[in-house]
């Protein structure tokens, strides 16, 4: 049995340890908040934990615990991977590892010559959806990719104080999208370039930030691909994807509650997108921590490494630069930057 330390109780740290009272092979010890409260600690209680804190240090200084999910705010994500690499604890680290790359560089360090396994999180990987797609790429079954388009669109915008900390829609919101045309296509991007505006909240643009923006890249195999990002659609979460090859094209759609079409003398309806992440993607978060429980288990590498977390950070920095300098900006010129051979 697998046993796992849960550093952060907010909603993506319940999603987390929702998914591992479902497992046979893992369980929560400990789950960590520093503003765990009755409530909280009660409902762990309720999904398996054995025990609740307000220090995560407790989890690091545990010999029983083999792995720990880092589930806490953005900020704290680089900085508590240093302290559980030292601790030899196997890491799941939720996305980004850190909006730093300099940080992140630091974590890879910590890693040479460990036998620890770490996982980023990027749950998208693992949607029914999307896996089916990129299996069907990969198997060649529409020949060589030549464009990629992706659609990525949110319900609605986030609140303001959270813009202001986010890191940018491209470090925050696009990240994902990042990871998915280099899921997709097989390979890393070369070059981005973004036409970006402020057209849903212009309180988000007072912030620094856009909501709105169109973003091309050309990737190393040849394939171009366009990702659409808005923080607004009225009719749901959009999240869609298309793959056209030199023999044919593969898409997936919106996951909906049903399928149900209703054909009338007014017109033909169907059922709205799911409206919130948790909806479309938890499955998908479940999937993930049992690749990780796996990958501990049975000693070998974990589906998405800490590159793996670098490289969408370098491309949402090349994008924001191409917001802000309005020209397309090459992948190589961030890494050289950032000293990443």
């Amino acid at each position: 049995m697998i046993k796992l330390g849960v550093i952060g109780t907010g909603r993506i740290g319940k999603v987390h340890i929702e998914g591992i009272a479902q497992l046979q092979n893992a369980s929560v010890k400990t789950a960590a908040d520093p503003f765990m409260n009755e409530q909280t600690a009660e409902w762990a209680k309720s999904m398996g934990v054995e025990h609740t804190t307000g220090d995560y240090r407790e989890i690091l200084a545990d010999p029983e615990i083999d792995g720990v999910l880092i589930c806490s705010s953005t900020d704290t994500h680089s900085p508590i991977s240093l302290e559980a690499i030292k601790a030899g604890k196997h890491v799941f680290c939720e996305k980004p590892i850190d909006h730093d790359v300099k940080k992140i560089k630091e974590v890879i360090q910590a890693l040479k010559g460990t036998k620890i396994r770490y996982q980023v999180g990027f749950n998208r990987r693992f949607d029914h959806n999307f896996e089916a797609l990129q299996k069907a790429v990969a198997a060649g079954r529409i020949g060589k990719p030549e464009i990629i388009k992706i659609t990525s669109r949110d319900p609605e915008p986030p609140s303001i104080d959270y813009v202001k900390v986010s890191g940018g829609m491209f470090l925050d919101m696009t990240i994902h999208d990042f990871d998915m045309v280099r899921f997709l296509a097989g390979c890393d991007a070369e070059e981005i370039y973004v036409q970006s505006a402020n057209l849903v909240d212009p309180k988000i643009g007072e912030a620094g930030d856009v909501d709105t923006a169109v973003i091309t890249l050309k990737m190393e195999n040849g394939a171009i691909a366009v990702i659409d990002n808005s923080r607004r659609a009225a009719y749901g979460y959009d999240q869609r994807a298309e793959v056209f090859g030199s023999l044919g094209m593969a898409a997936v759609s919106n996951d909906s509650d049903s399928s149900l079409v209703i054909s009338g003398g007014e017109g033909v309806t169907g059922e709205k997108p799911q409206f919130f992440f948790l909806e479309r993607y938890m499955e998908a978060y479940k999937k993930e921590i049992r690749a990780f429980v796996e990958a501990i288990e049975n000693d070998r590498e974990t589906p998405l490494d800490v590159y793996d977390g670098l490289k969408p950070v370098l491309m949402g920095l090349a994008a924001d630069r191409s917001r802000r300098e309005h020209r397309p900006v090459r992948i190589e010129e961030i890494s050289k930057e950032e000293g990443i051979g």
